[in-house]
């Protein structure tokens, strides 16, 4: 699915690196770079690929997802607000099925900086009756990638950036730096602890709530490691659906579970206290390392 992105026809090339493609109902911006390619779905704010030159994608996406307006794409670094998870509809907020606007792309032989924004809106009163601002910042290079979800507005807001890693094989990696508490959303929001990494072995689905500042994917199959650095986050959420869920969703094929672990930066349980005065961010920064 990545690699087609890449192929696609260019609607309006913004600049050198930088192009708009059309993905069923979808615009996408496109980043070819010399050191790294990438991908963001205007739609969510959405990066939903990014590959450095000479290695597997690091950002998974699913094959089956559908592109289509008001639908969330299944894979990639989907930005959960103003709510994480089923606490309003629909589920993880509405930023990720939102339009978003690209305000910049800047480019230089080192790095690529795209800056998208999402504000209030009739339909977004509707499902949530505040005024707000969102803004993007994606910086992306040959060596690593951050996402900053900066938010403003008198408001309180859960957050997610709710990323999915490309892994060899599921059943084989390993996560640390998660803590040894989390929340159990597999047995209905049990609480529970662990000592060691986290592995994946049928569904995984769990709020850690004292994680270190960085986690790390361990994944022997592609001989890598990413690190992921968290910052302005209170919890990291990790999620695999094994094979029984897979099975059941239809914008995933059936063994797409093992090529896939979600790793993901949040503020769950503390929430995020805005006012216009005094915005807040959450930031993920995601590299690559030989393993």
């Amino acid at each position: 699915m990545q690699s087609s992105l890449f192929t696609l026809p260019v609607v309006e090339q913004l600049s050198p690196f930088c192009s708009l493609r059309q993905q069923g109902e979808l615009t996408l911006l496109i980043i070819e770079h010399p050191d790294f390619r990438a991908a963001f779905s205007l739609q969510g704010g959405q990066l939903i690929a990014w590959q450095p030159v000479n290695q597997p994608a690091v950002i998974w996406l699913s094959d089956r997802t559908e592109f289509s307006q008001g639908k969330a794409i299944r894979g990639g670094i989907p930005i959960c607000w103003p709510w994480f998870g089923p606490e309003g509809k629909p589920s993880h907020g509405f930023a990720r099925t939102s339009e978003w606007q690209l305000s910049d792309c800047q480019e230089s032989t080192q790095q690529v900086k795209v800056s998208m924004q999402l504000t209030h809106s009739a339909q977004t009163h509707a499902l949530w009756p505040h005024d707000f601002d969102l803004t993007l910042v994606a910086v992306l290079s040959g060596e690593s990638c951050q996402i900053t979800l900066r938010i403003a507005g008198n408001v309180e807001s859960t957050a997610a950036l709710h990323s999915y890693f490309n892994v060899g094989d599921s059943e084989t990696v390993r996560v640390s730096g998660l803590g040894d508490r989390y929340i159990d959303k597999v047995k209905g929001n049990a609480l529970g602890s662990q000592l060691g990494e986290q592995t994946y072995h049928g569904e995984v689905d769990r709020i850690f709530t004292h994680p270190t500042a960085e986690s790390i994917v361990k994944d022997p199959q592609l001989k890598r490691a990413i690190k992921i650095q968290h910052q302005g986050y209170s919890d990291v959420v990790t999620w695999n659906p094994g094979a029984v869920l897979s099975q059941s969703m239809a914008d995933m094929s059936d063994e797409s579970y093992k090529t896939m672990v979600c790793v993901e930066t949040a503020r769950i349980g503390q929430p995020i206290i805005t006012t216009d005065s005094s915005p807040a961010e959450l930031t993920v920064t995601i590299t690559p390392q030989p393993f």
